[in-house]
C-alpha cells in the first residue's frame, strides 16, 4: 500500500483525512474533513460502485464556513422561494457531472441544436473540455478536477459526445491510472465499514 500511496498522491490525502463512512438507502456516503479543515462529501451506488454526488465545503480565511460546490452531482434539494438567490430560468442550459464507473460524463440539459452544430475539444494547454456551437449560441469550458490532482494530460481521442432530448452528453473516458486510484479507493472505504450505520475512521 505504501507504494500505491507514492503512486496516488490523491489517495494518500483520502487517506490521511478525517473521515465518516456511512451505508444508508442503497449508498455509500463518506464525509472527508481534511487538515485545513475543508470538508468533501462522497456518495456511492452500492449497486454499481459508481460515484453521484462529490462536493466541498471551503472555509473563509476568517474561518467562516462556505456552502457546498458540487463538482459531481447535483442539489436535488427545492429552493427555497424566500431565498435571497436568484434562479436560474428553467429553459437555460444546465450543465451537470455525472460519471460512470468507466468514464468522466457531463450532461448539458435545455440545448435544443442538432449534433452537428456543437464542436467539443481539449484546449490548447490539454487541462480543459472546451464546449462551442457553430451557431455561437453557447460555450462551456470544464475542467476535470480528479486529472489536475492525479497531474494528467487531456487527450482529445478520449473525449466523445452525443445528443437526444435537448441534452448534450459528454463522455472522458477515465485513463487506467484513474481506474486504478478510484478501485483502491473503494477497496479502502469497504475495509473501514462493517455494517450499516455510520462509523469514524480515523487517519492511519
Amino acid at each position: 500500500m505504501a507504494a500505491a500511496m507514492q503512486k496516488f498522491p490523491w489517495l494518500e490525502t483520502l487517506k490521511n483525512a478525517r473521515k465518516t463512512n456511512l451505508v444508508q438507502d442503497g449508498k455509500r456516503k463518506v464525509h472527508y474533513t481534511f487538515p485545513d479543515h475543508t470538508e468533501m462529501v462522497e456518495e456511492y451506488a452500492l449497486s454499481s460502485g459508481d460515484l453521484i454526488v462529490r462536493k466541498f465545503k471551503k472555509r473563509s480565511t476568517l474561518g467562516k464556513e462556505g456552502k457546498w460546490e458540487y463538482e459531481v452531482g447535483e442539489d436535488l434539494r427545492p429552493m427555497n422561494a424566500d431565498s435571497e438567490h436568484i434562479m436560474e430560468s428553467v429553459t437555460n442550459p444546465i450543465a451537470t457531472r455525472k460519471d460512470t464507473t468507466k468514464a468522466f460524463q457531463w450532461r448539458i440539459r435545455n440545448l435544443p441544436y442538432p449534433l452537428d452544430v456543437y464542436n467539443i475539444t481539449i484546449n490548447e494547454e490539454k487541462t480543459a473540455v472546451v464546449v462551442r456551437t457553430t451557431n455561437k449560441k453557447y460555450y462551456k469550458k470544464f475542467s476535470i478536477p480528479d486529472m489536475e490532482r492525479a497531474k494528467l494530460p487531456l487527450e482529445q481521442k478520449s473525449l466523445s459526445f452525443a445528443h437526444a432530448n435537448n441534452t448534450l452528453i459528454i463522455t472522458y473516458q477515465k485513463p487506467p491510472l484513474i481506474l486504478e486510484q478510484e478501485k483502491l479507493i473503494r477497496q479502502e472505504l469497504a475495509k473501514n465499514k462493517t455494517g450499516d450505520g455510520d462509523l469514524e475512521c480515523k487517519p492511519s
